[in-house]
């Protein structure tokens, strides 16, 4: 009886091992499935969303109705940012959209509906664990500059005459951030996150910081989709600035 369950139950361990590997088989190659489940949604649409040019399009949509997991199946050549947006016909699109750097593979997304933004944990893409940790950073700087600027209104409305010191503060407080967004992109040149923090938080930077980073792209970076984006950005501001001299 013993030699029988055992028996059972590794029928059924490989039977879930040999669908998992169909599973992965049957993933094309240059295609990017994003499944998850968003705790406590029992009806609405979710939208897979992309920038396009300047606007944000629907690339696809599920309805759910009842089971709040989903699943998106889309093809994509490189890595690039999407956005999983929850439309709950409340009028109101705040914290319903959530960010995410999709690349080819699996991406997997768990959720809240209450807390649909704030609650997302993403897994599957080491560039979104990289764009994550930048982030988070970015909240701090962020958080910062809010406290400044609190301490300067309330000096500013109290007549004191040190309003100066504070602005400088403001202004330290904006280089730190540029400067670590800077060095954050350069020590991952390697990936795809580098590009779409330089265009996204430092693109007015000096130039010669663009180039040196430039340099330290890999050639893989600089043929991906925001690796293009940015080589031409870079060509561009060089030829405007030569143009000045």
């Amino acid at each position: 009886m013993k030699t029988k369950i055992q028996f059972i139950l590794l029928a059924l361990f490989l039977s879930v091992g040999l669908q998992q590997c169909t599973s992965e088989k049957k993933l094309p190659k240059n295609t990017m499935l994003v499944e998850g489940t968003v705790d406590g949604l029992r009806r609405g649409t979710l939208y897979l969303q992309k920038m396009q040019d300047t606007l944000l399009v629907a690339v696809d949509s599920v309805k759910v109705e009842g089971d709040s997991q989903f699943q998106f199946t889309t093809p994509l050549e490189h890595a690039e940012v999407y956005y999983l947006y929850l439309n709950k016909k409340d009028g109101d699109s705040l914290n319903d959209r959530i960010m995410f750097f999709g690349e080819p593979g699996k991406i997997n997304i768990q959720t809240r509906l209450r807390t649909f933004e704030s609650s997302a944990q993403i897994t599957g893409s080491k560039n979104q664990e990289l764009l994550h940790e930048f982030y988070g950073f970015v909240r701090k700087f962020n958080s910062q500059r809010l406290d400044l600027l609190e301490d300067f209104l309330n000096a500013q409305k109290d007549g004191l005459d040190n309003l100066d010191s504070y602005q400088e503060q403001l202004d330290q407080n904006t280089k730190r951030q540029y400067l670590f967004a800077l060095n954050f992109a350069t020590n991952h040149a390697d990936y795809d996150v580098a590009p779409f923090i330089v265009l996204s938080e430092i693109y007015d930077t000096q130039l010669h910081f663009l180039d040196s980073l430039a340099t330290k792209m890999t050639p893989e970076v600089k043929a991906s989709f925001y690796g293009k984006k940015f080589v031409s950005f870079l060509e561009e501001r060089r030829a405007a600035e030569q143009g000045e001299d």
